[in-house]
């Protein structure tokens, strides 16, 4: 069993950064991927970001692309996403997610471990 636990999440203003963390408990996390999903009130979880396992391989969706940056430690086993130049759309709970030896999975599907999440609102 893995436990994954975010934080850093917060209030920002349109334009602002925030990073946010993802620890897990597990030694073997250089094993695993993990991916960035998030979810706003009354919308499904959506895909934001990925790291692959081993030699990493990032993904990202289209609305985050340019702007989000997802990358990891594993001697601290943990998963960062900076997220810069934040719009009002991109205010909801992050959640991230981990596959053991998964590739590049963007569906909440292909994860077997989730965190509780992190709350991040926007103000316009």
């Amino acid at each position: 069993q893995v436990q994954l636990v975010e934080s850093g999440g917060g209030l920002v203003q349109t334009g602002g950064s925030l990073r946010l963390s993802c620890a897990a408990s597990t030694r073997a996390f250089s094993r695993y991927s993990v991916g960035w999903f998030r979810q706003a009130p009354g919308k499904e979880r959506e895909f934001v970001a990925t790291i692959s396992w081993g030699v990493p391989r990032t993904f990202y969706a289209d609305s985050v692309k340019g702007r989000f940056t997802i990358s990891r430690d594993n001697a601290k086993s943990t998963v960062y996403l900076q997220m810069n130049s934040l719009k009002p759309e991109d205010a909801a709970v992050y959640y991230c997610a981990a596959a053991f030896q998964g590739a590049v999975i963007t569906t909440t599907t292909g994860y077997t471990y989730w965190g509780q999440g992190t709350q991040v609102t926007v103000s316009s």
